[in-house]
């Protein structure tokens, strides 16, 4: 009997904490506005009195694709025509993933004084990055279709699939900034940890080269969580269908990693004041 009701407390204790965490997050989308607001300022901010503004994200991501495509299609001996269009796309959207990445550890820290002075709902930071990640994503996205002006892609309807996989992506980078950002308030050499290991996930990741370009090993890569968001946007663009695995693994992703960072979130939202 006494387990019986240990463990309908348990259900009711997660199924509250679970309620928590939807409700802060359902608040954060009433307030989506605000969060593109200070998302564009501090793009501009980042880029005042400069004479190009934010098109320097584009210059910066133009030269990263002409020196290392012309260089990697030399050193993997492949086609200029292959290697830089794919190359492009894929640096474009590691940099989007990276970028929200490489923020989210020290989100809640670096909004300390929103979250000790205001009533607010913490998930609008993680929407906030999201947004001026985004904006940055569309700025370089400007590079691609410059790209694939000079070297063009067969076009079907195959690249309508980037919506959906678009879609997957920002979906899962939402659920990994928020538990991100909740360890990140709670233990501090936390970004230290993240800034180490995104320069080695770069070359773990088929960002330069393709999954098919490597003879052996093609099972480490996609143990990388990382190679299955590149495909989903990458693929389509280039005009090929991403096999369905790599759908089901981001749905998945999706649905129990976004389930379990909302009941930690609820459950531990109470004490995120007090860690940073």
């Amino acid at each position: 009997m006494n387990y019986l009701q240990s463990m309908f407390i348990t259900l009711i204790t997660v199924r509250k904490d679970f309620k928590d965490g939807l409700y802060d997050i359902a608040h954060s989308l009433q307030r989506i506005n605000m969060a593109f607001y200070f998302a564009w300022g501090d793009t501009k901010a980042r880029y005042r009195r400069s004479i190009l503004g934010p098109f320097w994200i584009v210059l910066s991501t133009a030269i990263s694709v002409a020196g290392l495509g012309f260089l990697w299609s030399a050193l993997l001996r492949d086609e200029p025509s292959k290697l830089v269009p794919s190359l492009t796309v894929g640096l474009v959207i590691w940099q989007f993933i990276s970028g929200c990445i490489l923020e989210s550890s020290s989100l809640l820290v670096r909004n300390a004084h929103f979250i000790r002075n205001m009533s607010i709902p913490y998930f609008i930071f993680a929407i906030q990055l999201l947004m001026r990640q985004l904006i940055n994503f569309g700025h370089n996205f400007i590079v691609v279709i410059a790209v694939l002006a000079i070297y063009p892609p067969q076009f079907s309807a195959v690249q309508l699939l980037v919506i959906p996989g678009l879609i997957l992506i920002i979906g899962n980078l939402a659920w990994i900034v928020l538990f991100l950002a909740m360890v990140g308030a709670r233990f501090r050499d936390f970004e230290q940890i993240i800034g180490a290991l995104m320069p080695l996930m770069f070359f773990l990741s088929p960002v330069i080269y393709r999954s098919s370009q490597l003879s052996m090993g093609q099972e480490i890569i996609w143990l990388n969580p990382f190679t299955y968001l590149i495909t989903l946007i990458r693929d389509p663009i280039m005009g090929t269908q991403p096999p369905l695995f790599v759908y089901e693994v981001a749905i998945s992703a999706l649905l129990i990693g976004g389930t379990l960072s909302i009941y930690q979130f609820g459950k531990r939202r109470g004490k995120i004041a007090f860690w940073i």
